[in-house]
């Protein structure tokens, strides 16, 4: 009977990945030592910090712009007629005032299309992103509620 010579390799186990996550444990744990002690320095300070009931921000943000364009084609902007130059130079500062004011266009049904786009087209020289154009839904005869097509 013929003897083994070899031997039989013994099983090892790779502890790698169990000391890269005591490794990253550590570190975790460290810099949340660290945050805490910061938080402990400025409960030390002998500030007393205003309180406040709720927070919320310190202004609303504003309502949207309405731009009405009348049947004969003026415009009317903020309790006056304008012009369209008028109008782009009054929308630049409110987008200066507010950086995401929104307009809302009520053109009326029965005057010229241009006039509209003229408004548009100053909403967007004003670099106004926010427009909405107001509309009716039509009702129709045979039901309560139809949507144009």
């Amino acid at each position: 009977m013929p003897l083994k010579t070899t031997s039989d390799e013994q099983p090892s186990l790779n502890l790698t990945p169990m000391i890269d996550i005591v490794f990253l444990l550590i570190i975790f744990f460290m810099v949340g030592t660290r945050f805490s002690e910061l938080n402990d320095l400025e409960k030390q300070l002998p500030i007393s910090v205003p309180e406040v009931s709720a927070g919320t921000a310190l202004t609303a943000p504003p309502k949207q712009k309405v731009i009405h364009v009348f049947q004969d084609g003026r415009i009317h902007f903020e309790d006056q007629d304008v012009n369209l130059s008028d109008l782009t130079s009054k929308l630049k500062d409110a987008k200066q005032a507010y950086r995401k004011q929104g307009v809302v266009i009520r053109g009326d049904a029965s005057s010229q299309h241009q006039t509209v786009v003229s408004v548009i087209n100053a909403c967007r020289q004003a670099d106004i992103i926010d427009i909405a154009v107001s509309v009716r839904i039509a009702v129709d005869s045979n039901s309560e509620r139809s949507i144009p097509r």
